[in-house]
């Protein structure tokens, strides 16, 4: 069991001292907030729960075809990973090894900016990550209705979502390492079809069809959002840090081999059904690939990609659970939640926090499938605001602090870094429509709200807040905190 004691004797925020005769512990050897009954996540396992995290496949990069036509599709796959995916997994694997507990990046930002700014960022992250896992059961039945045309609406329809959102639910309740051992089996079997789907193609490409591009008719909109979309959510598994094991050699490993598994698993797919069909733009849209499937190696081939989609909405579906409801048990463990937070279930999984989760999508999995996606990636923009301010904070504020991983560059090339992935997101939020950016301002305006909130019933004793002992601390000590090399 692990000791408990109240806010109020203790600061919240991870504070990493005064500039004077400053010492930092290497925060990697510190116990983390776990329970060490419950066996750890292994890096195969991690590496495929990333993948689900962040795409689980090119179901729904077809749009980025329709949007801005095969060279443009081509080309974004190949160099957004750096624009956003390289610097998010980068600063995932350094502050994720600095903070191995799972609250987070809502630790990173209140290390930084203080406990406010720490539950704010958990507010947008756990929201945005809710409405994104709305999105995977409505998926998967619509993968199935064409089969089974009575879950295209009504009552089945509700009832099927309502049973899969269930059913996934307790496959979280059963256990992190269980997750993690059925993303592997998911994966495999998602990703197979389209290396088949490549090996019956190879008489009918034709390279000319990668390169044709039209700037005069370009959804720039579509074009982002999809892109974006499908390649973010890389810190997402920083919440379930306090989990794995050996973390500061664990996941940043991890987050290497996953993202050269979500590059190809994009660009191979869209080079073979590109190059391989004349081009219809019209076309491209959800499900198409399962059609390039069956032009291209029969039904049999087209009935595996589809149920290899399906499977794939299973896979994110309990892979964004996981994050989302160890988010919440990490904000309760640093007292920013109400102790029952915090409470495990016997297979160690946050019993209270996936019951939210779950809730949570259950009650928004009646918005569109465009809305889902302009709400999340507004909210998720915010966040990584956040993450950004207090990744360069921390680097310059404390650099002597241990990084068991650290990126090698400096101060200067910290906030380089950070430009061009903040000038995207300034071009995400401009493209939102006024109603969704309006929805996602009220979303904040309640998180500003609520922590205050929190902290008057926290005041008054109404509910229970305390922070763990097992929490690592930064202690004051002897170092000069401006001495730059990191150990």
């Amino acid at each position: 069991m692990q000791k408990l004691r109240h806010t109020t004797n203790r600061l919240v925020s991870l504070t990493m001292g005064q500039y004077d005769n400053t010492e930092y512990i290497n925060i990697g050897e510190v116990q983390t907030p776990r329970m060490d009954n419950f066996k750890k996540v292994s890096v195969l396992p991690l590496i495929f729960l990333i993948f689900y995290e962040v795409s689980g496949g090119p179901f729904g990069v077809e749009d980025s075809v329709q949007a801005a036509g095969p060279f443009l599709a081509l080309l974004g796959f190949l160099v957004f990973p750096f624009i956003w995916s390289i610097p998010e997994a980068l600063i995932t694997a350094e502050m994720g090894t600095m903070f191995p507990e799972n609250g987070g990046y809502v630790v990173w930002v209140a290390s930084a900016l203080g406990p406010y700014w720490g539950f704010q960022q958990g507010w947008v992250k756990w929201l945005s990550g809710v409405i994104d896992n709305a999105l995977y059961p409505v998926l998967f039945l619509d993968y199935l209705k064409s089969e089974i045309p009575s879950l295209g609406g009504g009552l089945p329809r509700i009832i099927a979502v309502l049973s899969l959102t269930l059913l996934l639910t307790y496959m979280n309740y059963r256990g992190l390492t269980i997750v993690g051992w059925v993303a592997v089996l998911l994966g495999v079997f998602s990703i197979l079809p389209f290396v088949v789907m490549g090996l019956v193609s190879i008489p009918k490409l034709k390279p000319s069809r990668w390169f044709v591009v039209n700037m005069h008719d370009v959804d720039w909109n579509l074009y982002l959002n999809t892109l974006f979309w499908n390649l973010n959510y890389w810190d997402s598994i920083s919440t379930l840090a306090g989990e794995v094991e050996n973390p500061k050699k664990t996941l940043p490993k991890a987050l290497f081999y996953a993202l050269i598994l979500v590059v190809l698993g994009y660009f191979f797919p869209l080079l073979v059904g590109i190059g391989a069909l004349p081009l219809d733009r019209e076309l491209w849209t959800d499900g198409y690939f399962s059609d390039i499937a069956k032009m291209l190696g029969g039904v049999w081939l087209r009935w595996w990609i589809q149920a290899a989609a399906a499977m794939s909405n299973m896979g994110m579906f309990v892979a964004e659970m996981s994050s989302d409801s160890f988010q919440l048990l990490g904000m309760a463990e640093r007292g920013m939640l109400p102790e029952f937070f915090g409470k495990r279930s016997r297979y160690g999984t946050p019993l209270i926090g996936i019951l939210f989760s779950a809730s949570g999508v259950l009650l928004l999995s009646w918005l569109s499938f465009q809305e889902i996606v302009a709400a999340e990636n507004f909210l998720y923009c915010f966040g990584m605001i956040l993450e950004f301010i207090a990744f360069v904070r921390l680097r310059m504020k404390y650099p002597a602090a241990s990084r068991p991983y650290k990126i090698p560059i400096g101060t200067v090339g910290s906030v380089l870094m950070c430009v061009p992935p903040t000038i995207l997101i300034c071009v995400v939020l401009a493209l939102s429509s006024l109603k969704v950016a309006l929805v996602s301002l009220v979303a904040v305006v309640i998180g500003l709200v609520m922590q205050p909130g929190l902290k008057y019933i926290e005041k008054r004793r109404w509910l229970k807040f305390s922070i763990s002992a097992d929490l690592a601390d930064l202690h004051v000590s002897g170092h000069d905190s401006t001495d730059s090399s990191i150990r």
